[in-house]
């Protein structure tokens, strides 16, 4: 079976209405689409995809990137931003919350990291179990867009939900940020695909398209995910570097072969 897809909206907004986006996507057979951090104008948007008769996929269960779960004295705040958010996504269908490991902090271990960031999720996870939410720890890379972004490797990120010990603590896996940190990319996902919550594309190098320009064979990827029983969705996170919806239908292609 193929791979569900999504996309994330911002990127593809420009030159269309968000209904005649959202009508145009269904029609190239997307079933949901995702957005980053929650504000006033993405709330009236998730509304708006939802009567468009499209799922939310994923948003941000709690600010920010750099200030994250591996700082304790963050975690009262982090907590209360995450319950809000389960109650929110629950409301309107949304499966996934992405979390954060926010940035290395001076003279903290990784290991102290890793039980900081444990600690914090397992906090939210009674109340993600309750509402069948998947709580996604969001690896990125740390050697071009995010300098310093504590959870930049697989390995450091399986830990962490592995701990937590919570069937709704997963990772969020991002093909372009792994593939800068560590490649291995089907090996990785199959392998692990029990933990994966969230899977995120673009074309690497140049978070573009994901086409023959860049180095990633996303029709190989996309099989051996569903070859391995992968259910959550592969959201696509690239620039595109001509017409939106062009771009998106490629990608849906590409991902279907």
């Amino acid at each position: 079976m193929p791979v569900r897809q999504s996309f994330c909206y911002p990127l593809y907004a420009k030159g269309r209405s968000p209904a005649e986006l959202f009508d145009a996507v269904r029609r190239i057979g997307y079933p949901a689409t995702e957005f980053w951090f929650r504000d006033a104008e993405v709330e009236r948007l998730i509304d708006e995809a939802i009567a468009a008769g499209l799922t939310v996929a994923s948003i941000c269960g709690h600010t920010s990137l750099t200030d994250g779960l591996n700082n304790p004295a963050d975690h009262d705040r982090i907590n209360g931003e995450l319950l809000e958010s389960i109650d929110y996504a629950t409301a309107h269908g949304i499966g996934g919350l992405i979390c954060f490991s926010g940035n290395r902090r001076e003279g903290q271990t990784d290991d102290e990291a890793i039980d900081a960031c444990v600690a914090g999720l397992r906090r939210a996870a009674p109340a993600a179990e309750r509402a069948g939410i998947n709580l996604n720890l969001e690896l990125l890379n740390s050697r071009v867009d995010h300098p310093g972004y504590q959870a930049d490797r697989s390995r450091w990120g399986l830990e962490v939900v592995r701990r937590v010990g919570s069937p709704r603590a997963k990772l969020l896996y991002d093909i372009y940020h792994m593939q800068i940190m560590e490649g291995d990319v089907i090996r990785t996902l199959t392998e692990n695909v029990q933990w994966i919550g969230h899977i995120h594309t673009a074309g690497n190098p140049g978070r573009r398209d994901m086409d023959d320009r860049q180095e990633l064979n996303y029709t190989a990827i996309c099989r051996a995910l569903s070859a391995a029983g992968y259910e959550g969705y592969v959201g696509h996170e690239f620039t595109p570097r001509g017409e939106p919806l062009e771009a998106l239908r490629a990608a849906f292609q590409t991902c279907n072969a």
